[in-house]
């Protein structure tokens, strides 16, 4: 039996005419680090504040440990929030900042300085105690600020775009920091963002959002691997995708040609579409290649070069990391484990 620690069920929300989530259920173990995944307006954030408390869902039931929480006003849920802006107090040091929520509770003033200081060595900022809150770097305050939300020991921390204000190389170094504290603190982290490497490098388990509705949910590597439908293979990544039409279980047809391939299961001559990861199509000789095309642009991107082909009037998008000279006539190979099969989605 999955240990769920919380539920939602046919969960809708609505303002004026818009609908922001549409019959969502989502099931949250205990211990795993989520992260709701998608563009803004999808739904994600309204996810996360219905959890919190600081919105009320128009229909359905939000469980914690099987107990009905709708009505719970956010001090009452056994859980915290960091938010993009960390709302830390400036006029008071760091010490008194993570102690804040100790003070209000009354806590006893030995008790209250053991756990800021367990909370201080956490987020590596020992003896940062007598600092000033504008003293600090943008990291420095989003770890005070998770210090802040930790120390009162809540089973949930949920962080919506916590990320977003710091430049590129601090974040990647919080997203490995981020995962360090889950992992030790072993309590639930639900995770809000719209950028996917984020996503990719921290979760346990990616729940991607489009429209108020759920579009698949899963592991990185299965959300990366084998995405459902056409927007989470767009939205996750860079993808090629074509249309094409299920000869029969292990043999596709796109691109005027047949593929070998492992999937199986669907009807025969069934419209689908196929998705191929730039990464996975192996540049060979012209005279090699099951396909070929003239390369009409390529791009260092300094891990590989981004090169553009184009194949009788479809463009192919490669990566890899030996460049191909623009105006060139090269061949392109797929392997069966590298081609991705989606059902057609009526209306795309």
């Amino acid at each position: 039996m999955v240990d769920n620690i919380i539920e939602l069920k046919n969960i809708n929300k609505s303002y004026d005419d818009l609908t922001i989530l549409d019959n969502l259920n989502l099931n949250i173990r205990k211990n795993e680090f989520l992260t709701l995944l998608g563009p803004s307006g999808c739904g994600k954030t309204t996810t996360l504040k219905i959890i919190a408390g600081f919105e009320y869902a128009d229909s359905g039931e939000v469980l914690f440990e099987g107990n009905e929480i709708n009505d719970l006003p956010p001090h009452k849920r056994q859980l915290n929030t960091v938010f993009q802006k960390y709302a830390l107090f400036p006029h008071m040091n760091i010490y008194e900042n993570i102690a804040f929520g100790l003070k209000i509770k009354k806590l006893p003033k030995e008790e209250i300085d053991k756990k800021v200081k367990e909370m201080l060595k956490l987020v590596s900022l020992e003896g940062y105690e007598k600092r000033s809150v504008d003293s600090l770097s943008g990291g420095q305050q989003q770890r005070i600020a998770i210090a802040r939300a930790l120390v009162n020991e809540p089973k949930v921390l949920l962080l919506d775009e916590p990320l977003g204000a710091l430049d590129l190389k601090l974040r990647q170094e919080m997203q490995t920091e981020l995962k360090k504290i889950q992992q030790k603190l072993g309590i639930t982290f639900i995770f809000v963002t719209h950028d996917q490497e984020e996503a990719l490098s921290m979760s346990d388990t990616i729940v991607v959002m489009n429209k108020g509705k759920i579009q698949q949910m899963g592991t990185p590597e299965d959300i990366y691997n084998e995405p459902k439908n056409s927007f989470v293979a767009r939205f996750i990544g860079e993808s090629n995708i074509f249309d094409g039409v299920m000869i029969e279980d292990f043999k596709v047809s796109f691109c005027d040609k047949e593929f070998e391939c492992v999937d199986k299961g669907f009807e025969q001559n069934e419209r689908i579409e196929v998705v191929i990861r730039p990464e996975d199509i192996k540049m060979v000789d012209e005279k090699e290649g099951i396909l070929s095309g003239k390369v009409i642009s390529s791009v260092f991107k300094g891990v590989h070069y981004e090169i553009t082909v184009k194949e009788n009037d479809r463009i192919w998008l490669i990566h890899n990391t030996k460049n191909a000279e623009v105006g060139s006539t090269l061949g392109m190979n797929i392997y069966p484990q590298d081609i991705h099969i989606m059902k057609k989605v009526s209306g795309e």
